[in-house]
Formats: structure tokens, sequence, C-alpha cells
């Protein structure tokens, strides 16, 4: 009986010894949270229609990786004109920076000449000896018209008697009107000659003189500084054209930016897509971190400290993680991380970035994190 009561007295102390150790153990500080990942929304800068779509819902992607083709449309087209006029621009920029070449200025020079005889021609007025060479030019003409008259009127009896063919009677014809015509102008000549020059004729030629003499100098003394930056920056220009139609033609091929997973993906071949519009998620799995919230007196943990993960999918299992943000904003407790009473209380948002696990673990997944020694 004696033995019975001291055995009982035994586990009593023993229990009571347990209840104390425990009263005083301090459990370590833990908060609640969810395991996140960056998620990363991508689409193309000029948008059209959907050729190819190269993924599906859940692949391993790598970084450049080809998800979707969009088609081209007319962009080959407008490049291939864009590069033509930079060649254009270019060629203009070549010539006017190395200046003329020097029978192209003997060939201005020449031509300046030429007009400048003419026009002191015109001022000096018909030679008499030019009047003279006119007229001889208007009585051989003359001649020539009445003996063309008197054939086509010998011609025109005969093709009446039937005596000679069409043929021959259509080649009167012509040598008559070709008759007439040299006359005409040969007296149309004569007479500007004996009347001098007129006022007008004199101001068109010493216009086209002195275009033809600018013309001469500018090959001569080579293009000013304005002209060749002019050129330049044409050459500028057409290159700028030219890169962004070749940029609106990488977009039409999206790639991953990232090396990820594809979360979501809501297109197929044949569907229209706006510009800038996100057409494919992705799931950045090589960083993951788990979001959670300090109460305001545990407010000890420090940016670098280590701690360590646990989620209910591996029961037992601790990750290595560390705190790498501690937000210096208060806030309330969002609603789907603590209880009802808890939610109520000022906390500071901290990110713990796992070091471990991540091969294993998923974004959405239920964690605690543990803070040995706090």
């Amino acid at each position: 009986m004696l033995n019975r009561i001291v055995g009982i007295i035994v586990v009593a102390a023993i229990l009571a010894g347990l209840l104390v150790y425990s009263q005083q153990r301090i459990e370590p500080l833990h908060v609640s949270g969810f395991v996140e990942a960056h998620e990363i929304r991508i689409g193309s800068r000029v948008g059209g229609r959907v050729g190819h779509v190269l993924v599906k819902e859940g692949d391993a992607v790598q970084r450049g990786q080809l998800l979707v083709q969009l088609e081209p449309f007319q962009l080959h087209e407008l490049l291939a004109q864009a590069k033509s006029q930079r060649n254009q621009a270019q060629a203009t920029y070549d010539k006017v920076k190395a200046g003329f070449r020097v029978e192209e200025i003997a060939q201005a020079k020449a031509h300046f000449d030429q007009l400048s005889a003419m026009v002191e021609r015109l001022v000096n007025g018909p030679r008499v000896e030019d009047i003279a060479a006119a007229q001889a030019q208007f009585d051989l003409a003359e001649s020539e018209l009445a003996m063309a008259r008197l054939k086509h009127r010998r011609v025109e009896e005969l093709f009446g008697k039937k005596t000679i063919t069409q043929e021959e009677m259509d080649q009167a014809n012509t040598e008559l009107r070709v008759a007439r015509s040299t006359s005409d102008a040969q007296r149309e000549m004569l007479a500007k000659l004996k009347n001098g020059t007129r006022p007008e004729e004199l101001t068109e030629a010493r216009a086209q003189m002195e275009e033809a003499k600018q013309l001469w100098l500018l090959k001569k003394n080579g293009s000013r500084a304005e002209e060749i930056a002019e050129a330049e920056a044409g050459v500028k220009t057409a290159e700028a054209g030219m890169r962004a139609i070749e940029r609106q033609i990488e977009e039409l091929d999206v790639k991953a930016p990232i090396d990820g997973a594809i979360e979501a993906i809501d297109l197929q071949p044949g569907d229209l897509v706006g510009a800038n519009a996100p057409v494919i998620s992705i799931m950045d799995v090589t960083q993951l971190w788990v979001r959670a919230y300090l109460p305001e007196n545990k407010l000890a943990v420090k940016i670098g400290d280590p701690v360590e993960v646990t989620v209910d999918s591996y029961p037992g299992e601790r990750f290595a993680a560390r705190v790498t943000f501690v937000s210096r904003q208060a806030e309330f407790t969002p609603g789907n991380v603590q209880t009802p009473e808890e939610r109520s209380k000022q906390v500071f948002r901290i990110k713990v970035t796992l070091e471990a696990g991540r091969d294993r673990l998923r974004p959405g997944m239920a964690a605690d994190v543990w803070f040995p020694g706090k």
C-alpha cells in the first residue's frame, strides 16, 4: 500500500514538473503566410493575328524561348521600302559629301557657255548674213513647194484615169504636205530674224543662263555645310524608320523573358490580340518567398536573419530561408492570414526568401515561418 502511494506521489511530481517546464518554455516565434512567386504577363507591342502557339499551360520554358508568333502582314514589304529609302538617302549623302566629278563640272560649264552665247546673239540681234541665209532657205522651200504642187496635180489626173496606183497617189500627197510644212517653217524663221529679238525671249534666255551658271558654280565649289548636314539628317531619319519597322517585326515573336513555367495562356491560332495586351502568364519558380506579417511587439526581426519554413504538404520538413524585407509601414493583418482575433492587430509585412525547396514548393501553399531564438 505504501509503495503504491509512493508511486502515485512520484508520478504526480513528474507531471507537476512537466507542467512547470511547459509553462516556462518559450515557444519559438512563428507566423503564417503563403508561398509566392513573381508572375510575369507578357504580350506584343504591335499586336496582330496569332499565327502559331508553341507552348501550353504547365510547360517549363527558358529565357528567350519562342512562345507565340504573330502574322507579319505587310511589315516585310514596308521594311524593304524603308531599306530602299535608306540606301537612296545614303547615296545622296555620299555624293553631296564627296562633291561632283570633273566631267560633271565641265559639262555644267559647257552648258552655261552655250546659253551665254545664245543670250549674246539675242542681245545683238540677227546678222545680215543670217537674214540672207534664212531668205535663201525660204526661197528654196517655196521652189520645192511649187514643184510638189505641180507633181501632185499631174499624179491626181493620172489617178483619175486609173493609170497609177493608190500608193503613188498617197506618196504625192505626202510630198506636198512635207513641202508646205517646210515652207511655213522657213517663212516663220525668216520673219523672226527680220523682226529681231522679242523682250520675252531675251528674259527667258537670261533666266536659263543664270540657272545654268548657279548649277555650274555649285558643282565647281562643292556642297555647302548645311547641305551636307541636311543630307546626313536624311540618312538618320531613314535609318530610324527602318529600325522602327525591324523592331515591329521582332515584336511579332513573343519570347519568354525568364526561366519559368507557363501559368496561363488564353489564345489560339487565328485570334486577334491588341498591342501591349498580355497573352501569356509565366511564373518565375526560380525565386520563391513567403509573405507573412509580424506582430508589432515582435519587430526584433532584421533583414538577413535566417529562418525556417514549414508547409502542410511536407510535414516534419523545414526549409531554409532568410528575411529579405521588413516593411516600415504598419497595417492591419489581411483577413486570409490570421485568426479573427489577430486580424484587428497592427502588424508589419515581411518577405522571407526561400533558399531551399524551390524545386518542391509551389506558389499558393500555406506556410509557417519560424524564427529560431526569437
